[in-house]
């Protein structure tokens, strides 16, 4: 993947600032080192910081179309690329390059708007047309790749990541409070909110047609008023009634070969590269299936990577060399301890553009570092196999908490909320009927499946009166139940409770926070199988009642990939990937952290109750920030003033150390 910006003038020809190329793409060069290029037009500069994957001879962006007429910056891999430039000869195109971006150009040139339809991939991009006078933007179905939009000064400024807006000359986009809190709440901001007053993101699965003329200001859907925004796909379930059938099974059979077939086909296109591929593999079911795939199909040539942890409560390290050892292969391992985390914790917050309720981030940086240092450029990875194959507790949560509330007096359906928990961390009954007791009756509500794990966080509790006050407005809520598809309340529970996590905790938090941003950071491109959108709407078709067979997590998958596993990794509970917490930051390193962060710097303290914030330090001090909500709210409010720093006092003098020199940039032509 790379990293891409750009420039529209609404209205005239565009005046660039000087020092304005070199400033919004060096910020963003950990996405492309190899190489930088540029492109100007009579109103628009596009930008580029490549990172060669597929013909990195002949794929240099921006790139145009043999006639001129179409310029491309693109950011992402369309992995159908060879049966589509194949397709698109056969129509009378002719290609000067063997790169997927041509394709997508040439596509659009064949298609229009609704060559998104045709691409299988992961992908942002922005697409000038000269003859119409549009620039077409795009972002793939989950919302893997990142583009965000500001308007500043009736231009369109347009990104991979919010600093390279923000190092625009003249720009002032400053944290906003209402979207602090809204991440503190949700674990993300619902599309196309984030964190930065001015900035927007086009939303997953969209694409938007930019007109020049047109104002700048916020339209209704959050977004500039300059771009007519169309959804172009969205996740598609079953209507409630068949959603809980009886499966007999021979059909069942068919269901897994289905899927099987679905999952070797998209593991096989997301081998494509020119440069060597590898896997993360943490000991769970869904990397180990994905390695166990690429090795057969990449004959011995594969390295996998994973994490080991200090405390043995995190730790996974037995599985991983279970897995590594019935394959044959390489296996590199990055241990981490708390001085490893916590200063890995203090440089992510440049990269998320985001507070944080966890650590989980900060390995994965660790563990992409040493993606970069073997020489390997691309990653395989395991996300999204528990949000689209139906593997979170939060799935059988929903499903629990309905057949309690068909009989809300019984002193026994709620006990089986114990057998979500593996024994050492198994909350005690009456917490767990508390806790999963509050709104039961509410089951009209849409957020039904969510409402538990947001009243939980207590981070935003640590922000102002007015952040907490402009949140609790309501804004975020009516945002995020009017993008709900008008197919949603025809679903079952499961298949809602799927849709929230897919398109708020993927897509806002775990594809980005743990996903793009984290291996981006050091210039690794991960691809995802279990995201592949043909698998994803093959499984959204297939019953909730086989996918999570009483409360058997991946029941049908399970039993997809029997062969490919040991038995003890497929009979393993579900363990989901977290890292140490509060604890890290007892060593020297992190207590110095806390100590500039929360206490020393006098700065921006207005968007924070300080005198709370200083009681939970003492909390801390004192070893007794052991639940989970107070773990959260350290690393939240810890993380939220080093996002503070980053994008505050700290921003220009790390613009000026990353902006690119006088003759770095390639300009085409």
């Amino acid at each position: 993947m790379c990293g891409i910006c750009g420039v529209l003038a609404l209205a005239g020809s565009l005046r660039l600032p000087p020092r304005a190329a070199e400033r919004m793409i060096g910020v963003i060069r950990h996405r492309g080192p190899d190489e930088f290029g540029g492109w100007c037009g009579d109103s628009i500069f596009m930008g580029h910081a490549r990172l060669s994957i597929i013909d990195p001879q002949g794929g240099q962006q921006p790139l145009s179309s043999g006639d001129g007429r179409c310029h491309i910056t693109y950011n992402g891999e369309v992995f159908n690329y060879i049966e589509l430039a194949a397709e698109l000869e056969k129509l009378g195109h002719v290609f000067r390059t063997r790169s997927d971006t041509e394709v997508i150009v040439q596509a659009y040139l064949e298609w229009g708007p609704r060559c998104v339809d045709h691409f299988n991939g992961q992908f942002a991009f922005a697409l000038w047309d000269e003859r119409e006078q549009t620039l077409f933007m795009a972002r793939d179905r989950f919302g893997i790749c990142p583009l965000f939009v500001a308007v500043h000064d009736n231009n369109l400024l347009f990104a991979s990541e919010i600093k390279s807006l923000k190092a625009y000359p003249g720009t002032d986009f400053t944290l906003d409070p209402a979207g602090m809190a809204e991440v503190l709440s949700y674990w993300a901001n619902p599309a196309p909110g984030t964190c930065f007053s001015g900035v927007t993101q086009l939303p997953a699965g969209h694409y938007a047609v930019v007109r020049r003329q047109r104002r700048g200001a916020a339209a209704a859907h959050g977004l500039p008023d300059c771009l007519d925004v169309q959804r172009y796909w969205t996740p598609q379930f079953l209507p409630a009634d068949r959603d809980c059938r009886h499966v007999p099974e021979g059909e069942r059979r068919e269901m897994a070969e289905g899927l099987r077939e679905k999952l070797d086909r998209a593991t096989s296109l997301r081998l494509r590269a020119d440069v060597p591929v590898g896997t993360y593999l943490s000991g769970g079911l869904d990397s180990s299936v994905v390695t166990a795939i690429a090795h057969g199909i990449a004959s011995g040539k594969l390295s996998s990577y994973g994490l080991g942890f200090a405390e043995a409560s995190f730790d996974e390290r037995r599985w991983q060399e279970m897995m590594s050892s019935r394959l044959g292969i390489r296996l590199n391992t990055v241990d981490i301890d708390g001085d490893e985390l916590s200063s890995r914790f203090r440089e992510i917050f440049w990269h998320t553009e985001a507070p944080l309720s966890r650590s989980a981030p900060a390995p994965l940086s660790a563990l992409s570092r040493r993606v970069h240092d073997s020489g390997c450029k691309v990653v395989l990875t395991g996300e999204g196999a528990d949000e689209v194959l139906v593997g979170y507790n939060i799935f059988r949560e929903a499903k629990v908490r309905r057949f309690w509330q068909r009989d809300p007096d019984s002193t026994r359906r709620p006990e089986l909320f114990t057998r979500l928990y593996p024994h050492a961390e198994k909350p005690p009954l009456g917490f767990l009927r508390s806790f999963y007791g509050k709104g039961l009756d509410d089951i009209a509500d849409p957020l039904y499946s969510h409402r538990p794990r947001w009243r939980n966080m207590s981070a935003a509790g640590f922000l102002s009166a007015e952040a907490r006050a402009a949140f609790a407005a309501g804004g975020s809520e009516e945002r995020l139940l009017a993008s709900l598809p008008d197919e949603f309340a025809t679903w079952g529970p499961v298949a809602r409770a799927q849709y929230l996590e897919m398109t708020i905790f993927m897509s806002g938090y775990l594809l980005s926070s743990q996903g793009d941003r984290m291996l981006m950071a050091n210039s690794v491109e991960g691809r995802f199988p279990y995201l592949d959108h043909e698998l994803a709407e093959y499984a959204a078709g297939i019953p909730a009642s086989v996918k999570l067979q009483s409360l058997r997590e991946k029941a049908l998958f399970k039993d997809s990939v029997r062969d490919l596993v040991p038995a003890e990794i497929i009979a393993r509970p579900k363990f989901p990937y977290r890292a140490p917490g509060n604890g890290s930051f007892s060593t020297d390193q992190g207590a110095q952290m806390v100590q500039e962060f929360l206490i020393d710097d006098e700065s921006g303290w207005d968007l924070w109750q300080r005198s709370k914030v200083l009681a939970l330090v003492d909390k801390w001090r004192a070893g007794r920030l052991s639940s989970t909500r107070d773990d959260q709210s350290f690393l939240a409010v810890l993380g939220g003033r080093m996002l503070q720093a980053d994008f505050g006092r700290d921003f220009e003098q790390r613009v000026t150390a990353l902006a690119l020199r006088p003759g770095q940039i390639e300009w085409r032509v």
